[in-house]
């Protein structure tokens, strides 16, 4: 049997990113910002509420696998201070949400860039199969980042899980991309470089699974078991070829 759809994971299986979000200047920069605005905090008032939102965001969802949105992490930041707002044009309250999370996770972020071989092995596979992609990520952030990554165009769907409210291993996300996709489990690969998250995830759902064992990412999991495991991002079109070949013998 041929696979019609591959889905990626994006985060330490396309794209090796390093983040820091314990870095003070996040915090003193996003101070600096509101106190020009006129809403006063020092930078340890920023960091302590921005983290005790997203756990009021994660706890109030009641899911399981609960997912913080960025924006409106940072839209309800602001609207905790209406004094303050009022003094602000209407206009500019309505963009600083973004902008917050995007000032965020500019400074939080140290490196971003593909692994070796995704650009050519994804042109490869582009007149193959249809690629989608399904990433614990904020739209806010993993748009952006892909489209300077040099991925635009490459994957529909995209599927992101800030936007949803939860995140893998939730079988709803990846139902959510076989929908899109038309396709049932057993013709769509799912790649990614977490035991638990992609594999395990994935395969309940009854997806083929590859792991990549990037530098990122869990590396076991009981229960867990990828049909296939690569240690390079070449190694992909070899994983394929195995697995659509040991389809057909079955």
């Amino acid at each position: 049997m041929t696979f019609k759809a591959i889905v990626f994971d994006l985060n330490g299986t396309l794209v090796d990113i390093n983040t820091d979000e314990g870095n003070e200047q996040i915090y003193r920069a996003v101070s600096h910002f509101l106190t020009y605005q006129g809403i006063r905090a020092s930078r340890w008032e920023v960091r302590d509420e921005y983290y005790r939102i997203m756990d009021e965001q994660r706890r109030a969802s009641g899911e399981e696998f609960p997912e913080f949105d960025a924006v409106n992490l940072w839209r309800d930041y602001l609207n905790r201070r209406p004094e303050a707002l009022a003094a602000l044009p209407p206009e500019k309250v309505r963009w600083m949400p973004l902008f917050l999370a995007e000032m965020y996770r500019g400074i939080s972020r140290n490196r971003l860039e593909l692994y070796p071989g995704v650009k050519n092995v994804l042109d490869e596979l582009a007149p193959r199969y249809r690629l989608a992609a399904l990433s614990d990520a904020q739209s806010a952030w993993a748009v952006p980042e892909m489209l300077a990554a040099g991925l635009d165009g490459y994957f529909q769907p995209v599927i992101v899980s800030g936007d949803l409210g939860y995140r893998k291993p939730d079988p709803r996300i990846f139902q959510m991309a076989l929908d899109a996709l038309n396709l049932p489990p057993q013709e769509v690969l799912f790649v990614g470089n977490d035991m638990y998250r992609d594999v395990f995830g994935a395969h309940r759902m009854g997806m083929k699974t590859v792991f990549f064992a990037s530098n990122q990412g869990r590396k076991k999991f009981s229960g867990a078991e990828p049909d296939y495991i690569i240690y390079d991002f070449w190694q992909l079109r070899q994983a394929i070829d195995f697995l659509e070949a040991q389809s057909s013998t079955a």
